[in-house]
């Protein structure tokens, strides 16, 4: 349903590799797509994560599954891009994004949730000075993952009913109850946690 958020148990050396070392590979990767210009680029970065997916073992039939709606928003932008731009910046939209979220899921995919909700607490400690709090901050990155498959399954039940209905190809049918699903979860989530005192 999602790439991300989904750790599975593997033996493999990215599961071994040290949590904020991913985490830092992850940033790194973040910022050369950002400050790289150019096809071969956004193509060797997006080889360097194909490439660590197949170290990390991802299967690939699900992953390509989960990258599906990622690929079609893609082609999306990427047809734009052609349109407004040309085919280069085209070809760079796709790749950089498919890069950034097959990145992601190889991280999530070889880390615990435990571990890497740990690493990001402890790597936000200096913003207490900023009056951010390490723990709410790993606690909203908790929620996001969590919160991702979620959505892709609630989508993906509300379309089936509305395949079984024959209705399927009005997006109105079942994007109204699927947002309205998404956000009833989201306001009862918000009221569990300020019942425990969480936040406000």
């Amino acid at each position: 349903m999602s790439l991300l958020g989904t750790h599975r148990t593997a033996r493999t050396p990215l599961d071994r590799a040290p949590v904020g070392g991913k985490l830092g590979a992850l940033a790194l990767l973040g910022a050369a797509v950002v400050a790289t210009r150019g096809v071969p680029w956004s193509l060797g970065l997006l080889a360097v994560v194909v490439a660590a997916a197949v170290l990390a073992a991802l299967p690939p039939r699900a992953t390509l599954r989960g990258l599906l709606p990622v690929l079609v928003t893609a082609v999306l932008a990427g047809a734009y891009q052609a349109w407004a731009r040309g085919p280069g910046p085209a070809v760079e939209v796709v790749a950089d994004l498919l890069t950034l979220v097959l990145a992601a899921a190889v991280v999530t995919a070889t880390t615990p949730a435990d571990r890497l909700l740990d690493a990001l607490a402890r790597a936000a400690r200096p913003l207490r000075h900023l009056g951010v709090s390490p723990d709410l901050l790993a606690l909203a990155v908790a929620l996001v993952l969590r919160t991702v498959p979620e959505i892709a399954r609630t989508v993906h039940e509300v379309r089936d009913a509305a395949r079984a209905r024959g209705l399927e190809r009005d997006p109105r049918v079942w994007l109204t109850p699927a947002v309205l699903r998404v956000v009833g979860r989201a306001r009862d989530l918000g009221e569990a946690l300020a019942a425990r005192g969480v936040v406000d």
